[in-house]
């Protein structure tokens, strides 16, 4: 069961570096095929801010909760 609780609070921190890097570096390639479709004008740079923020709050939300069982457990 820590092994769970242990995967939980990296996958919370890889989502965490990988939306930091979307929102606040301007790292579009980090999403798949976004380079191409913003070419074609199917996507903006305000999606990707979008899905870099949502990528920065999930992370977030998923180290909380590690955290949290760890304590509570």
């Amino acid at each position: 069961m820590t092994v769970l609780k242990v995967i939980l609070i990296l996958i919370g921190v890889v989502f965490i570096a990988f939306g930091y890097e979307i929102y606040f570096h301007n790292k579009y390639n980090l999403i798949n095929g976004f380079k191409k479709d913003y070419q074609n004008g199917l996507k903006t740079p305000s999606y990707a801010k979008k899905v870099g923020l949502i990528e920065f709050v999930f992370g977030i939300v998923l180290v909380l909760i590690g955290i949290y069982i760890i304590i509570i457990k």
